[in-house]
């Protein structure tokens, strides 16, 4: 465990395994890291140093409070990666996590060897899909948490999985991301994202990984991410949002083979 000052925050990050560095950043949820990448990190640990931050608006990490602004947050992983001494690393942003990551790509080239991007977008003005998810999300945040929770199971996992795992384990799973206030932080942010003017600054090799039951971004949010990035390619896997947990072992074939590749 180690944290690392960036403005007004104090960013707690983990580092596990060894070997080149591959910086996993997770998506909306004041539970961060743990939850997102709780079984993926290892995955990755046999043969790479795994560098995990919990940014502003996680239980693990303080600030003054306030909006969030995706170059604030692509400071904080900054911050992670120069204390860390890690750089050029691979990079890997996660819903919320993915334009904050393009950000970081963008914004610090000389900082990132490969980039990719899951589940992501580029904007929410302009998508009213979008626009009424998240504005849903926060009103039901402050008002009904705990159907807060069914819409982000429901939304964030493909229909195929849920009735595949049955009604115990969708209960179990609806209090996984409850709205605590730095999750409406994040819900806040999520409703003003917009990273089109950066997207042609990115120059490292990048993959868009998208998922084609997705119901919280849908996938052509990663199309539309992969055309606006230079050097991109694009790939998808026939899951929900929440990608990585439905299909652990092609989402994790997919990322290495990319990394892998020369």
């Amino acid at each position: 465990m180690a944290t690392v000052t960036a403005a007004d925050a104090r960013v707690h990050y983990e580092v596990t395994g060894s070997g080149p560095a591959l910086v996993l950043v997770h998506g909306t949820g004041s539970a961060g890291s743990a939850l997102t990448w709780g079984e993926i990190a290892p995955r990755f640990a046999a043969s790479r140093t795994v560098i995990t931050p919990d940014l502003s608006g996680t239980d693990r990490t303080t600030d003054s409070g306030g909006p969030l602004t995706v170059e604030g947050l692509a400071a904080q992983v900054i911050a992670v990666i120069e204390d860390a001494g890690a750089g050029p690393v691979d990079l890997l942003g996660f819903s919320m996590g993915a334009p904050v990551t393009a950000a970081v790509a963008a914004l610090r080239p000389d900082l990132v060897r490969r980039l990719v991007l899951v589940s992501g977008w580029a904007h929410t003005d302009g998508d009213e899909y979008l626009r009424n998810l998240f504005t849903l999300w926060r009103q039901l945040g402050r008002s009904d948490p705990a159907a807060f929770g069914r819409s982000v199971t429901m939304t964030g996992f493909s229909r195929t999985f849920l009735n595949a795992i049955g009604r115990d384990q969708v209960e179990a799973l609806i209090p996984n991301m409850p709205p605590t206030e730095g999750t409406l932080r994040h819900v806040d942010l999520d409703t003003r994202v917009d990273i089109r003017h950066l997207l042609p600054r990115v120059q490292a090799p990048t993959l868009v990984l998208g998922a084609t039951r997705d119901a919280t971004v849908p996938v052509e949010h990663s199309h539309a991410l992969a055309a606006a990035i230079p050097r991109a390619v694009s790939a998808e896997i026939d899951a929900g949002h929440v990608v990585f947990f439905e299909k652990a072992d092609e989402f994790t074939k997919v990322v290495a083979d990319f990394l892998h590749a020369s």
